[in-house]
């Protein structure tokens, strides 16, 4: 009866080191299904997808600093003589590259004021509204298996109807401004329900249909620019007069600062998004046609219709961003009052998966790039176009997520099979040494039970055979 502990306790010895570490593609095999699960979540998670985006993107943007700077090349001449020198003059880079950024993104500590020091980050804000605002648009496009290509689009047509709502209707101050953006809002509707009615309609492919749509808004604009209903007497500008002031959005830290209240519909519109996702039965059929059409088909929704409203519903939110942009920081209407927003936006979108938290910080820090960078390019003469590349990298890593998790050693957690097979091929190793150890025990065991039956044996049999063992004896 002893010898069954003895056998079981290599049993579990063995298989205590047949799990796997969190760099081996999981958790322990032996560990709790609780600390498995989280560790799969955090290494899966988006959080530290992103995170380890922009170390990459960064790094590899520090290096490009590196081959940029003059003094680096000039020392990397006599590198071996006195390579302190090349390693000094490229840290030098590379920190004042970045502090630059940081100051000309978030705040100036070298400058002589405090209005001058907080007017980068209110400069970040002003970039930041409409960008926010428009890929708020897009996030719901994504979330419901729409591709939306056409935020420019839409962004053009919403700040082209509150740029002329705001110079030629003469109305009181506040009721002014609320039909200049409700306009534009009900203008990027319109042209984003273009492409989901012919979605719905014909089955057309939203992303051939926005893009084409853009092409038309853009060449449209420039149009509208040499016409005297948007330029009135100057028509050799290609420049519409300046909303009243009763139209324009208030700024909020006074003149000597662009930031408006265009920023707090910014936040509203995040808010709008988190609604209508997660709170609203608009939006679970969005995400329900979006996640599989046909069974939404099939439990009921109008999959053509939702098609429709999701286009109308992107199209008002990024035509508010046009109409905000107008509105609170250019004034006026000019050919390239689109910028690159529309596209950002998309960029945005994804980069914050398409949550309002994520589409929150991924705005702010696209705008802090782009005012960081101005900034840098000035005082560091560091290229604008190194921002971009950073960017895109951001992008690129995010848009692969094994990628970088195979960067840091943890691709085993996008083989979850692989990892499973190998768990259960030490798991069988264990047992089979587990086996061997407990069959080389097994003879002792055999013959301690045999002694004890013998003496058993010795106690039940009647006197007569118990002579046997003298007989053996006298043998």
């Amino acid at each position: 009866m002893s010898a069954a502990p003895s056998a079981s306790a290599p049993a579990e010895g063995a298989a205590a080191p047949a799990g796997t570490g969190l760099l081996g593609g999981g958790a322990p095999a032996d560990a709790p299904a609780s600390e498995r699960s989280l560790a799969d979540r955090i290494v899966r998670g988006d959080v530290l997808v992103v995170v380890l985006a922009f170390v990459f993107a960064f790094l590899i943007g520090s290096a490009l600093i590196i081959v940029a700077d003059e003094d680096v090349r000039a020392a990397a001449g006599y590198f071996f003589a006195r390579p302190q020198d090349t390693l000094g003059a490229a840290w030098t880079a590379i920190t004042e590259a970045y502090a630059a950024m940081f100051r000309g993104a978030i705040f100036d500590y070298q400058a002589r004021t405090p209005a001058r020091a907080i007017k980068p980050l209110t400069e970040t804000l002003t970039i930041a509204t409409p960008l926010i605002i428009a890929a708020c648009g897009m996030a719901v496009g994504f979330r419901a298996g729409l591709f939306n290509i056409g935020g420019t689009g839409q962004l053009i047509t919403g700040a082209m109807a509150a740029a002329y709502i705001g110079f030629t209707v003469d109305l009181p101050p506040v009721l002014h401004l609320l039909v200049a953006l409700v306009a534009g809002v009900t203008a990027g509707a319109i042209w984003g329900g273009i492409a989901g009615f012919l979605k719905a309609r014909f089955g057309a492919n939203e992303v051939i249909t926005t893009i084409m749509l853009n092409w038309i808004a853009v060449n449209g604009l420039n149009y509208a620019l040499k016409t005297t209903a948007f330029t009135g007497a100057n028509k050799s500008q290609p420049v519409s007069p300046a909303v009243a002031d009763t139209a324009a959005l208030p700024q909020i830290l006074g003149p000597q600062f662009r930031l408006h209240l265009g920023i707090v519909f910014a936040i509203g519109a995040i808010v709008f998004l988190w609604w209508l996702m997660n709170r609203s039965a608009i939006g679970f059929r969005f995400r329900a046609v979006g996640s599989n059409p046909r069974a939404a088909e099939v439990a009921g929704i109008d999959v053509g219709r939702s098609a429709i409203g999701v286009m109308v519903t992107a199209g008002a939110l990024v035509g508010l961003a046009g109409a905000v942009h107008l509105l609170g920081t250019e004034h006026k209407l000019t050919g390239g009052i689109a910028g690159s927003v529309g596209f950002d936006a998309i960029t945005v979108a994804l980069l914050g998966r398409s949550g309002p938290i994520g589409i929150l910080l991924a705005g702010l820090l696209f705008a802090a790039l782009g005012t960081g960078g101005r900034f840098m390019e000035t005082t560091q003469g560091v290229p604008l176009d190194l921002v971009q590349v950073i960017q895109a990298l951001v992008v690129l890593f995010i848009a692969a997520p094994p990628l970088v998790r195979s960067l840091v050693g943890l691709g085993g957690f996008d083989r979850p099979g692989t990892a499973r097979k190998r768990r259960g091929r030490r798991r069988t190793e264990a047992t089979a040494v587990a086996t061997a150890e407990a069959t080389a025990a097994e003879p002792s065991a055999t013959t301690g039970s045999t002694a004890v039956a013998e003496t058993d044996a010795e106690d039940t049999t009647p006197a007569a055979p118990a002579a046997r063992p003298a007989e053996g004896e006298n043998a």
